[in-house]
């Protein structure tokens, strides 16, 4: 018999006393029940995606609302072909979102910007008095995103409040709404921005991931694929259309592929065809191409010659000298 699979995302913001002998027990907990994934504990709280059969599943969420502090968690619940990690990690961590507020740190459940049903959310995104802010990364946003959200420069959440601060006239008078993939994020950014004293501040409640589930809405007005942090890399939100929006690396011609550069001193994260992660060895830029420690050459045992052609090849299609 074909057992089902399932892929749990959640998050609470709670005190967890005694944090790093609670992550050590539920490692425990979750390598005997079997399942895999990746579950970051600190004194603030939890934050974990695994995956696991629905016997598994159904008897780990059983085993959280039996805590009183994660009795009301909202899970968010993909079913799936097969696991979506290879091992089960559970770690300690500062926070469960790395913001490094510092002093500044704040408390989800005592300040955050009021949350927004998804139907709410819709109406928000449709409001051109609205500012929609994404709360992720820049390559989470380039696979994917509402329609019109404003995408901050950044490639790490931890930048995010620096670049608020740097362009806060342009949002500073206005209604602020923020999302990410399931929420967590936005807990802390929406109440670090009213502590900046932004004034009308609002978010999605259950991030993208609820969004796309909601039977009124059904994923309406998002573009593109949600990125995720397991094997799927990609889930579909949209359930009324499907709008690819991400661009090549190399010839921002539509892809919704992405790998990681193949320096591991780089390990960019980029769009790319299987056409162009041949031609381009997996790298990002001609000295990504170059270092000696180059997965994608180590992988293919490409020779030096081999190397050298495609370089070759590409300096001739670019009509640049190529340095070997």
């Amino acid at each position: 018999m074909v057992e089902s699979y399932r892929v749990l995302l959640f998050y609470k913001y709670v005190t967890i006393e005694e944090p790093e002998i609670f992550t050590k027990h539920h490692l425990k907990f979750c390598k005997d029940l079997g399942i895999k994934g990746r579950i970051l504990i600190s004194g603030e709280g939890i934050n974990g995606t695994l995956s696991g059969t629905i016997e598994q599943t159904d008897a780990y969420m059983t085993y959280m609302n039996e805590d009183e502090r994660f009795n009301d968690i909202m899970w968010k619940i993909d079913e799936a072909d097969g696991h979506a990690f290879k091992k089960m990690f559970v770690r300690y961590r500062p926070e469960i979102v790395t913001l490094q507020l510092g002093e500044d740190d704040l408390n989800p459940n005592e300040t955050t910007g009021e949350y927004l049903s998804p139907r709410e959310f819709r109406e928000a995104l449709l409001d051109e008095d609205t500012v929609v802010i994404d709360a992720r990364n820049d390559y989470e946003f380039d696979l994917g995103h509402f329609r019109g959200a404003v995408r901050p420069d950044i490639r790490s959440f931890r930048e995010l409040p620096d670049w608020i601060r740097e362009n806060k006239e342009e949002f500073m008078d206005k209604r602020v709404v923020t999302y990410c993939t399931g929420g967590i994020r936005c807990e802390k950014f929406s109440g670090w921005l009213v502590k900046e004293g932004f004034k009308d501040v609002a978010q999605l409640h259950g991030g993208i991931a609820t969004y796309g589930k909601d039977p009124e809405v059904q994923g309406e007005l998002w573009d593109g694929k949600m990125y995720v942090f397991d094997e799927r890399i990609a889930v579909d939100i949209n359930r009324k259309e499907h709008v690819i929006v991400g661009k090549d690396w190399f010839d921002e011609t539509p892809c919704e592929r992405y790998v990681n550069c193949a320096n591991p001193d780089c390990n960019r994260q980029m769009l790319c065809s299987e056409e162009n992660e041949y031609k381009y060895l997996r790298s990002c830029s001609h000295e990504c191409r170059l270092v000696e420690t180059n997965r994608y050459v180590i992988e293919h045992k490409l020779s030096e010659d081999q190397v050298n052609e495609r370089l070759a090849t590409i300096a001739q299609e670019s009509h640049q000298s190529v340095s070997i």
